[in-house]
C-alpha cells in the first residue's frame, strides 16, 4: 500500500517523554482483529488516552491542545515487545510520520519503514534536548530531512545525522512500499524477462 512521499518535513512535535513504549502500549492487542491499515489511529495509546469509560485522560499528552505535529518524540526503546505490524498503522493513521528516539527496537523500526513512518535515532543527550524545547514551547518545529540525513532543532539549529538504508530511503521519498517499488519497475522486469 502506497503511503506519502517523504523527503523534508518541518513541523511541531509531540512530546512523549516515557522509556521503555512497548507496542501493547501504541496499540493494545484487543484492536488487532481489522486487517485494513485504516482506523487503528483511533486507538493508538488507547489505555494511556481513555479511562475504561472511555474518557479521555486529561494528563495524556495527545489529550492535551497544546501539542500536535507530525513528529513524536519519545523516550528510549521505543517500539520494544511483540512485533504487530499494527503499532506502525496506528501511528500512521493518527497522523504522524517521524518517530525519534535514542533507541528503536529493530522489528518495530523496521515495521516503520515498510509502512511510510520515519524512525529517527538520535543521541541521548539530543533526544532530551528536543523534549525539552518542546514541552518549554510547543510552537517548537522540526525539521527531519531525509535526501541530507539530517534532523535539525530549528530555534537553535543544533542537529544530528541519522543513519537510515538507502533502500528505504529512496522508497520512502517516493512512498513506496516493497510491493510498490517492484510496481515501479515492471517495464524493467518485462524487458529482463523477454530477454530470457
Amino acid at each position: 500500500m502506497a503511503y506519502d512521499k517523504f523527503t523534508v518535513l518541518t513541523s511541531t512535535a509531540v512530546p512523549l517523554p516515557t522509556d521503555n513504549v512497548d507496542t501493547d502500549q501504541i496499540i493494545p492487542a484487543r484492536f488487532l482483529k481489522a486487517t485494513e491499515r485504516e482506523g487503528f489511529g483511533d486507538n493508538l495509546f488507547r489505555d494511556w488516552r481513555y479511562d475504561v469509560e472511555g474518557n479521555p485522560k486529561k494528563d495524556f499528552v495527545l489529550n492535551d491542545p497544546t501539542y500536535s505535529g507530525k513528529i513524536l518524540v519519545s523516550g528510549r526503546n521505543f517500539g520494544s515487545g511483540s512485533s504487530r505490524e499494527h503499532a506502525v498503522w496506528a501511528i500512521y493513521d493518527y497522523g504522524f510520520r517521524c518517530v525519534v528516539s535514542s533507541f528503536f527496537a529493530d522489528i518495530f523500526k523496521n515495521n516503520c519503514l515498510n509502512i511510510g513512518v520515519l524512525p529517527v535515532t538520535v543521541s541521548p543527550a539530543f533526544a532530551d534536548k528536543l523534549l525539552d524545547t518542546i514541552t518549554a514551547n510547543p510552537e517548537t518545529t522540526i525539521t527531519v530531512d531525509i535526501p541530507n540525513q539530517k534532523i535539525t532543532l530549528d530555534s537553535t539549529g543544533e542537529s544530528e545525522s541519522f543513519d537510515i538504508n538507502e533502500y528505504k530511503k529512496d522508497n520512502m521519498q517516493n512512498g513506496f512500499d516493497d510491493i510498490d517499488y517492484l510496481l515501479n519497475m515492471s517495464d524493467e522486469i518485462d524487458a529482463f524477462a523477454a530477454n530470457k
